[in-house]
């Protein structure tokens, strides 16, 4: 299996699901088949580097075909393209760290292996981080982990924005273990867990979001639920700057997908009429057309960044954020174009725009991302 061959598998997947278009943004929740026929084209593999069977050959080879696969599936399908995305995003703290130092160096080659040898067996890999109250930010959890009884912890909180949540196999979340002032990352086995709280997990918020809509992004609460520590234990940030430029140019990628079948729907659509297109309808749709131009440009200058092997982090931050704040634009004057039947569910225009806007509030929240951009350019 290579990219390649993940992408053209991806590509017929796409244009088979984008015919289906108007059945699948009106669903509410995600279809298990759809994951089933994904992981036989190779998307799995996505979370994997090559010496286990996978993709991923380090940040500056693997960023740019992982990123295409994922807008491939976007163009299509925006809720599962996002659910895909936290995959590949939550493996990625095992697959940029291959090693650590001593004395945890063993521990987590055999966590890398145990990680890695689930993701063969077939598991889907999420995230449910996020915290009401948080503002986005994982440093700022309440969740706790009780100390280890023969190196097993349990977890205690409430979390939300679970996306991928009857899906995923295993989710990635925070929490401040016992004893210790910072929090650390801990994966959750959720696969089969019930959510009405008999072995600690209770569905607290079914996700009803207007945007991104069949996300399955629920709320969940923990109580003393199982979790694994991440093998190397204190050095959350450290995992999190050496996954920065890749996790952000994954969700970017989800995001310049959609702009892509929204343009092109709109193009073919106007074309057809466009001599008959009022001037502030030109005025618009030339803007949008622009707004469209320049995200590409973006884009391409981030995954750029990242393919020179040199620190990305600030164009990835940057490209990330100008995306969010041209695609919610250019979505808007593309609705306005297209006029008042936008708002009515059965139009694709409406559900794209929610959906770009709920990445830009999500992922991450506007305030958390700014203060992330501030720090990344008056620190140089």
């Amino acid at each position: 299996m290579n990219a390649d061959t993940v992408q053209e598998r991806v590509a017929e997947i796409a244009q088979r699901w984008s015919d289906e278009r108007a059945e699948r943004q009106a669903r509410r929740g995600l279809e298990r088949e759809d994951f089933e026929l994904l992981a036989e084209a190779g998307v799995l593999t996505t979370g994997l580097p090559e010496e286990f069977g996978g993709l991923w050959s380090g940040l500056p080879r693997s960023t740019r075909p992982i990123c295409e696969i994922l807008r491939t599936l976007a163009r299509a399908d925006s809720s599962v393209a996002l659910v895909c995305s936290m995959h590949p995003a939550v493996l990625s703290y095992w697959m940029t760290t291959p090693d650590v130092p001593e004395p945890h160096a063993s521990a987590w080659a055999d966590q890398r292996a145990e990680v890695f040898a689930s993701v063969a067996e077939g598991a889907w890999w999420g995230t449910i981080t996020s915290e009401p109250g948080s503002g986005g930010d994982i440093r700022r959890t309440r969740a706790r982990a009780t100390a280890p009884d023969n190196g097993r912890y349990q977890l205690t909180g409430q979390k939300h924005f679970g996306s991928g949540s009857g899906i995923s196999s295993y989710m990635l979340t925070t929490a401040v273990p016992d004893g210790d002032d910072e929090p650390d990352w801990f994966y959750l086995p959720v696969k089969g867990a019930p959510w009405d709280g008999s072995t600690g997990m209770t569905l607290v918020a079914e996700w009803d979001g207007h945007g991104m809509i069949a996300t399955q992004s629920h709320g969940m609460a923990f109580d003393d639920f199982p979790a694994v520590r991440l093998a190397w234990p204190g050095h959350l940030p450290d995992l999190v700057a050496a996954t920065g430029p890749f996790v952000g140019s994954i969700f970017t990628a989800v995001v310049v997908g959609i702009v892509d079948a929204a343009v092109a729907a709109a193009r073919a659509q106007l074309a057809a009429r466009h001599e008959e297109l009022r001037p502030y309808e030109i005025v618009e749709w030339t803007q949008a057309d622009v707004e469209a131009w320049l995200i590409l440009q973006a884009y391409e200058g981030m995954l750029r960044a990242v393919e020179t092997g040199e620190p990305a982090l600030g164009a990835v931050l940057r490209a990330k954020t100008g995306i969010a704040q041209l695609a919610e634009s250019c979505l808007l004057r593309i609705c306005r174009v297209m006029g008042g039947g936008t708002f009515a569910r059965r139009s694709p225009f409406g559900c794209w725009f929610e959906d770009v806007r709920a990445l830009g509030f999500l992922r991450p929240p506007w305030g958390l991302a700014f203060d992330a951009l501030s720090e990344e350019s008056l620190s140089q």
